[in-house]
């Protein structure tokens, strides 16, 4: 006798669950847009094209945020962001997330009152050179001057690889990437020190990229991912699903071709559940049913996005280790369930 009840009890709790939006949500619904932290401009991450159109990247996960929230990835202001502004900018309610090339870090989780909540994009620390120093690894570049962004945690990094294997830098810092970019390329330092992401851009907006060569050794791991203010769990969960239903559409085959006809034809219960088709999986959040679908549909798959942004269709970049899980990648989706 007991066992009907205990199930009847546990059907209940799970259609019954209220929702629970959370501050912020409400805040980006009043205000009728999500406001994102972006970099100041990193072609193919985050940068306002000729329109004033905001593309790239870490652009387009400001876009699945919103198309969560509203079914529109349209409805978001970008707010560019400095290595010195951005976390300021959150922490003060400038922007309701951070979305640009940050790493995630332990001091950045437990010192700034911010919250790490999902990662989106596996890279690591480099170092950028001129063709005419004849270096091939960072190792042969005793004594040489790098060129890096104040405020970052690149400067320190390069220092600690250097100090453990007895190398020598000297490091000059300026306040934005565009600086950095324009003593690099005015001979002022031998090479330049960032993530793999903003080198390759780097790179590839030179003059001549043939004269620049980017060092295969990483400096330093890094995973790069979505910041929101303590406090707020819920908002802080709707972002780091955002990110899962891009990933989890990949691996399901969902694409922005298809899956208004998967919609339609699914069979598979996990992808019924998925597209919103059952359970209504969005109401914890406060948003719809369909928040998934409206990503996949409106913006793309994680692969997607990675290919017309990051990879061929942009940087140029390998996928490495932000393929999918089942790929031999890093990336992998909570259960959608």
């Amino acid at each position: 006798m007991l066992r009907p009840l205990v199930a009847a009890a546990a059907t209940l709790f799970l259609t019954a669950a209220p929702a629970f939006a959370g501050a912020t949500l409400d805040a980006v619904r009043r205000n009728g847009h999500v406001r994102c932290g972006v970099s100041v401009g990193v072609a193919h991450m985050s940068l306002a094209d000729s329109s004033g159109r905001w593309q790239g990247f870490d652009a387009e996960i400001c876009r699945a945020v919103a198309t969560a929230v509203f079914g529109d990835p349209e409805k978001v202001r970008f707010v560019p962001t400095t290595a010195q502004t951005r976390f300021t900018a959150l922490q003060s309610g400038e922007v309701d997330m951070l979305s640009r090339t940050t790493a995630l870090s332990l001091s950045r989780d437990s010192t700034l009152g911010l919250n790490q909540t999902v990662a989106h994009f596996y890279t690591g620390q480099g170092v950028l050179v001129h063709r005419r120093t004849g270096a091939t690894r960072v190792g042969e570049m005793d004594g040489a001057t790098i060129c890096g962004t104040q405020g970052s945690i690149n400067e320190r990094n390069l220092e600690d690889w250097g100090r453990t294997r007895n190398v020598r830098f000297r490091i000059i810092s300026f306040d934005t990437p565009q600086a950095v970019l324009a003593a690099f390329n005015a001979n002022r330092c031998d090479g330049i020190t960032n993530d793999m992401i903003n080198l390759s851009a780097n790179r590839l907006a030179s003059p001549d990229p043939s004269a620049l060569v980017l060092l295969p050794d990483l400096i330093q791991k890094e995973m790069h991912g979505i910041l929101v203010r303590n406090g707020d769990a819920e908002w802080a969960a709707l972002t780091r699903w955002a990110v899962f239903a891009m990933i989890q559409g990949e691996e399901f085959g969902l694409t922005r071709a298809n899956v208004e006809e998967q919609r339609r034809t699914a069979t598979d219960p996990q992808v019924r559940r998925f597209l919103g088709l059952t359970d209504n999986v969005g109401v914890g959040f406060g948003v719809s049913a369909n928040f998934a679908y409206d990503i996949i549909r409106q913006v793309g798959n994680y692969g997607e996005v990675f290919d017309r942004t990051a990879g061929p269709g942009g940087l140029g970049m390998e996928r490495g280790l932000n393929r999918l899980w089942t790929d031999g990648g890093l990336h992998i989706s909570w259960l959608w369930q």
